[in-house]
């Protein structure tokens, strides 16, 4: 199976939204670690389509923020900056590659605390349920 569709559209289908965001959060990094193998090799225009695909999932969980919550205003910030900074090394290439590690580890983070509240959640409502 390819990289691209590890996953069928039978299985996207049957994930909870926790875990399509979790979802996107890794293709943005193996996305972004593809980007970083792509400009080492000086393959240019597919450096530029990982980092377009990056900066797609970005804005799309820019758009997709619950703007009742107060981390929320927070997380858009984060989202901004982040997209800023990837158009950024797509335009400088190697004179921003640095950055890619940076963002990667910015997003990484992120994965994890949306990973956690999940889990989180998920313990509270066994919680619930065992009552």
């Amino acid at each position: 199976m390819s990289e691209h569709n590890r996953y069928s559209e039978d299985d996207i289908k049957s994930m909870s939204g926790p875990e399509l965001l979790l979802l996107l959060y890794d293709e943005a990094i193996r996305r972004l670690t593809e980007a970083e193998q792509l400009l080492d090799g000086g393959n240019y225009e597919d450096f530029d389509s990982s980092l377009q695909r990056v900066s797609q999932i970005v804005r799309y969980l820019r758009d997709i923020l619950d703007m009742n919550y107060s981390v929320s205003s927070d997380l858009r910030r984060i989202y901004e900056y982040l997209i800023y900074d990837i158009n950024v090394v797509k335009v400088e290439k190697e004179g921003k590659r640095e950055e890619i590690g940076r963002i990667r580890h910015i997003l990484s983070e992120l994965r994890e605390g949306f990973e956690g509240a999940g889990k989180q959640i998920d313990r509270e409502q066994d919680g619930e349920e065992d009552r």
